[in-house]
């Protein structure tokens, strides 16, 4: 499900299909049946506000997950600039030979931080993983060597700051991978499938026009769509851009 929801338009295009079939398929067992009763429409009318309502907030709280997981991941790409770009500057506290290798790396560490956040394609993606764990191997024993070799505190801070450097981009990764589960998608689609069973089947008979019974359909299809595309980082239109990364970038270089 989750290759799925990559897709807004995809998500779009099923949703609006399903929901829609879901109304015919009500409509279908109404013509079957009898049509309800004026006393019957009552109970008909409070079970479907009360449908509606829970649809409504399951649909709320979706919303709500994925606008937190975004703000999450801009706030993780300012915290990984803060990290490499102070980083950058205690290379100062290294032997002159240590400090230009380890600004050469963070230079193409960064540029590597910058593919992650810009490249849609999975198999480009493992290779970025690749050089991002290299350059964090070379980083790591490049600023580990001085530092054992003698552990005053400038140097014992600047272990600190890669240490941070390595870790900002751990959180970073742990909340792209963190989506909205396939459980909560799944009951959402549930429901709002009987939703419009019961919309279908409800309708009276000669009086709900077409396009009427197409509104709740196209409404909830929007906002699964919208909800999918947020919670997609890497393949939604909705996307945190590395602004803070890319404008780090270029302060560095010569």
């Amino acid at each position: 499900m989750s290759h799925v929801l990559r897709f807004s338009s995809l998500v779009l295009t099923l949703s609006l299909v399903v929901l829609w079939i879901s109304v015919q398929i009500g409509v279908f067992f109404r013509k079957r049946r009898r049509s309800l009763e004026e006393n019957e429409r009552g109970d008909f009318a409070t079970i479907m506000t009360a449908i509606l309502t829970l649809l409504g907030l399951i649909i709320g709280f979706s919303f709500s997950m994925a606008i937190y997981r975004y703000d999450q991941r801009k706030v993780l790409e300012e915290a990984e600039t803060n990290a490499i770009g102070t980083e950058y500057v205690r290379a100062d506290f290294l032997p002159a030979l240590y400090a230009t290798k380890v600004r050469a790396l963070l230079r193409d560490y960064l540029d590597q931080r910058l593919l992650f956040y810009t490249t849609r394609d999975e198999h480009d993606l493992m290779q970025i993983e690749s050089a991002t764990a290299r350059l964090e191997a070379e980083l790591w024993s490049a600023v580990q060597v001085p530092t054992a070799a003698q552990p005053t505190a400038p140097l014992t801070i600047t272990a600190m700051g890669m240490n941070d450097v390595l870790n900002s981009r751990g959180y970073t990764q742990a909340a792209w991978l963190n989506r909205i589960p396939n459980a909560a998608w799944g009951l959402m689609v549930a429901i709002a499938i009987f939703c419009n069973l019961l919309i279908g089947y409800g309708a009276r008979r000669g009086g709900a026009r077409t396009t009427l019974l197409l509104v709740l359909p196209i409404i909830i299809a929007i906002s699964f769509t919208l909800i999918a595309d947020i919670d997609s980082p890497r393949g939604g239109i909705v996307r945190v851009h590395a602004e803070n990364l890319t404008t780090l970038s270029r302060s560095l270089r010569p």
